[in-house]
């Protein structure tokens, strides 16, 4: 290999080290070309890239990317699977497991994690994990199963307090103590009524007058009866 080609593969993988926050590093020894390309396929279905490099090379672009936690993997023939910011890391992981277990050649050595270094048991942990959709639902039922029960705390009181008063009124109803709108309506002048005034003196005076004709008239007929005998 060319001087300048090793150069750009260093290159190339120091930006792919600098680039990717999740990587996991495994020894491909043993797997035929037709594995090592059916797991590629795999991988990229998970959102991951799996590259074989020289050991040489990768030390030199790992002490480049600063990605030290790296160097100890790097022990006889090395494959990285390089997971993008959309891919499943514990998808790629059980990729890689299940691989392993149909081979008995493939060895997880460990990875990276957002930036934490991973041993190989790690890694096997993480690929018993379950997909991201399901991790994803599950983590919002837990934050929400909390916030559900506090707003049902917060709710109880006001419907306890809505009960008692409604008890209440319905209490002092049963007593007579409550005065509901139609009652207050009933004891209020109708706006209809005709107003008071000296119109409706006039038919007080009418009787009045009337009753002294009546008496006047009982007089009359008593001086002529008199008068008779």
């Amino acid at each position: 290999m060319l001087k300048s080609d090793k150069e750009r593969i260093v290159s190339e993988l120091a930006a792919d080290l600098k680039g990717a926050e999740t990587l996991i590093v495994a020894d491909y020894r043993g797997l035929t070309n037709k594995q090592l390309e059916a797991l590629r396929d795999d991988l990229l279905q998970h959102g991951a890239r799996f590259r074989i490099v020289k050991n040489t090379l990768t030390r030199r672009a790992a002490e480049e990317a600063g990605a030290d936690a790296l160097l100890v993997m790097l022990e006889g023939p090395t494959a990285i699977a390089f997971i993008e910011s959309g891919g499943d890391p514990a998808a790629v992981a059980k990729a890689l497991a299940t691989k392993a277990k149909e081979t008995n050649v493939l060895t997880l050595r460990g990875g990276i994690l957002e930036g934490k270094t991973l041993s190989g048991e790690e890694v096997d942990r993480l690929a018993t994990l379950p997909p991201l959709d399901v991790l994803r639902g599950q983590l919002v039922g837990v934050i929400v199963a909390p916030l559900t029960q506090l707003v049902a705390l917060v709710n109880a009181p006001l419907r306890n307090l809505h009960g008692l008063i409604d008890a209440r009124i319905k209490q002092l109803e049963e007593q007579g103590q409550v005065v509901g709108p139609s009652d207050i309506a009933a004891d209020e002048p109708s706006t209809t009524d005709t107003p008071a005034g000296p119109a409706t003196a006039e038919p007080a005076v009418q009787d009045v007058s009337a009753e002294q004709s009546q008496v006047e008239d009982a007089d009359e007929t008593n001086e002529a009866v008199e008068e008779a005998q």
